[in-house]
Formats: C-alpha cells, structure tokens, sequence
C-alpha cells in the first residue's frame, strides 16, 4: 500500500534546510527588515524572528506533496513575522510557497491562487492610501505583489509551458500510435491483396496442371495422354511466368519492372476457351458496357475463380458464365453442375471463396455461393462507381 504521507522531495529538505541556516545566520549578526521602535513591531523578542522563519522553513518539504497546506502554514507565519523584527529568508521563502502552491497544486488552486494575490495587490494599495490619505500607502499594495502576486503569476505561468508541452508529447505519442495503426493495417491489406493476386494468377494453372496429370496417369490412351501433357505444359508455362514476375516485382520492390497489365472482361472469352480445354462445357454470356477498371478487375477474377473451382468440383454438365449490367451495379453468375458426395478432382484450401468475398466487400458489393439445388452457383453484385476507373 502507496505511503499515508508521500515522501518529500529531497530539493526540498535542501531548500529548508538552506533557508533555515540563512535565516539563522542574518539573525546572528542582526539583519532585520524592520527596527524595534517600528509601530508595526509588537513583539520585541530578539529569538522571536526564529519561530515564523522556523515555520516557514518546516514548510517547504510540503511545497510538492502538500503544496496547499504549505502555503497555509506559511501564511499564518508570515503574518507572524509582520509583528516582529522580521526576517527577509522567511519572506523569501514564502514567495517559494506561493509559486509551488500554484505550479504543484490542484488546477482549482492553480486558477484561484493568481486571481486573490491580485486582489490582496489592489486592496493593499488602494486601502492604506486611501485611509492614510498619503500616496505612500501604495508602497503596501506593491509589496504584496512582489511577495504573492509575482510568484503566483509565474508559477502559472511556467505550469502552463508544462502542460502544454505535457499535450504536445501526448499528441506525439498519440500521432506515432496511429501511424504504427495505420502502417500495420496497409501492411496487412496489402498482404491480403497479395495473395488473392497470387491464388487467383496461379491457382487456376495448377488446377488445370493436377487435373490432367491424373487423366494421363489413370486412362492407357497414348491420343489423351498426349492432349493431356499438352495443357499441362501449357498451363505449367503460363503460371510459371506468372509466378516470376510476381516474385521480381515483390523482390526488387517495384523497381524499373512494368507492373503486369490488368486483365479486362474482354478476356473473359480466352478465359472461357482455357476452362474448355480443361474439360469443362462453358457457356458465355457477357452483356455489359464499360465499367470501371476496379469493377472489371474484380469481376474477372470472381469469373476465373468461379471457373477453376467448377474444374476442381463440378460434376458433368453445363457451366454457365452470366454478367450483365443494371441499377447501376454489375451482376455476375456462374452456376454449375453439383453433386453432393463427390470429391474434389484437385486439392482445394477454400481461400478462393474468400478471396472472391473479399473483393466484392472492398467495392462496396454483395457475393454469395452455395449449392441451389442441382446447381453450385456463385452471385455477386459490384456497384459501378464514378470517377477515374484507373
């Protein structure tokens, strides 16, 4: 459990016991600020200047860890200090209090504490003048701002640099913490954009790669053994390409090399012949105007996924390839033949599905895919948004 009474600061035992010995020493060889037939002096003690700077003094371990009762204390002993020879130490080191009330006190006593030393200024040199009748009376009211009201500004004065270079930091702090927020999640969008690339470019070459390997190793048939490593090659040399020119843009960073060109839906009809090479009986039917590049881009790689699942899934019959354009958003479908039980003729992960869902979300559309009946169809609609399609 934290202390009942925080420990004092140690700068603050070396300033009392600093102003304790100073007091004591302008006592010795009698420095006071007032003489004994002063009227204001009605304790006549030599010792009695000892007790109020004494007081003080005691003060000053407080000035951080109490500053309010500090100043308090050291009030009430300055007020003592009035009535007799005085000393300029316990002044000096009530001024201390003032300014530590104000820097290390509550905000409450940081805003007060100004405001009435500025008072008990214009009070104490307004009043004595004024009942006096003498200009000299103002000499009081200055006093009272040397002792209280100067410290007490400056003390505000030096606890507003602190807090605001105390914002400043925070708002370093905060600014870096949001850049850190905001380098993770672009690493992490760019990584998730990486790989659909990848699965999508790759993925669909080696399904077709795994699944005519098996018909030439599973049929006795040199004509289809020999089509068979014809599409393997082919697709073989294609996803290979593909593949190192991925790589050398990932390693050099991007370097001199040219980005690879975006497909567009105009290939959407090679897409289709690639897919019937590979055993599937593809139906087309694009009717669409120019969309934006983001949409074409999408919508072709939800078409290619679409069409290297049915390859890996589908059983025998039609696969049919629809988009078409309406209430500003473009409508994609693909449905194929699906028979629940049979097995995949090529491993799968399942990140294609999700791969397909993500870039639907990142356009602001709708995906969804399942078995319909006889028919495995996969939906989505991507809205045709303005602007520079680039």
């Amino acid at each position: 459990m934290p202390p009942a009474f925080p420990r004092p600061h140690r700068d603050d035992l070396r300033i009392a016991v600093g102003g304790l010995l100073g007091g004591v020493l302008l006592w010795g060889f009698g420095i006071h600020p007032r003489l004994a037939s002063d009227s204001v002096v009605l304790w006549h003690a030599s010792w009695a200047p000892l007790v109020p700077l004494a007081v003080t003094a005691a003060c000053e371990p407080l000035r951080r860890v109490r500053p309010r009762a500090g100043l308090l204390t050291g009030t009430a002993a300055l007020t003592l200090d009035t009535v007799t020879l005085g000393s300029i130490v316990t002044v000096v080191l009530y001024t201390d209090l003032v300014y530590a009330a104000v820097l290390y006190g509550t905000p409450a006593s940081a805003r007060r504490i100004p405001w009435i030393t500025g008072m008990l200024t214009v009070v104490g040199g307004i009043v004595p003048a004024a009942l006096w009748r003498d200009p000299q009376g103002l000499l009081i009211g200055v006093g009272v701002g040397v002792v209280a009201l100067a410290p007490a500004a400056t003390g505000a004065l030096v606890r507003n640099h602190r807090d605001a270079a105390e914002a400043a930091r925070l708002r370093a702090e905060q600014t870096a913490l949001l850049a850190e927020v905001d380098r993770t999640q672009a690493v992490t969008a760019e990584r998730a954009r990486m790989a659909r690339e990848l699965h999508d470019m790759v993925a669909n070459h080696l399904s077709a790669i795994a699944i005519h390997s098996t018909a030439a190793l599973s049929l006795d048939d040199p004509r289809t053994s020999q089509e068979a490593l014809a599409v393997i090659r082919e697709n073989s040399v294609e996803g290979l390409a593909e593949m190192r020119r991925l790589i050398g843009i990932l390693r050099d960073g991007g370097g001199d090399r040219q980005p690879a060109a975006s497909p567009t839906l105009d290939g959407l009809g090679a897409l289709a012949g690639r897919a019937r090479a590979g055993g599937l009986d593809v139906t087309l039917d694009a009717g669409h105007g120019k969309v934006p590049a983001p949409v074409e881009l999408a919508a072709y790689r939800i078409v290619q996924e679409s069409l290297t699942n049915a390859l890996k899934h589908a059983a025998k019959g039609r696969v049919h390839v629809s988009l078409r354009q309406r209430d500003g958003g473009l409508e994609i479908s693909v449905t194929s033949p699906h028979r629940p039980g049979d097995g995949p003729r090529a491993p799968g992960s399942g990140s294609g599905l999700t791969g397909m869902r993500e870039r639907a979300a990142l356009l602001g559309g709708t995906f969804e895919a399942g078995p319909r009946g006889a028919v495995w169809a996969v939906r989505a609609t991507l809205p045709l948004t303005e602007g520079d399609p680039a």
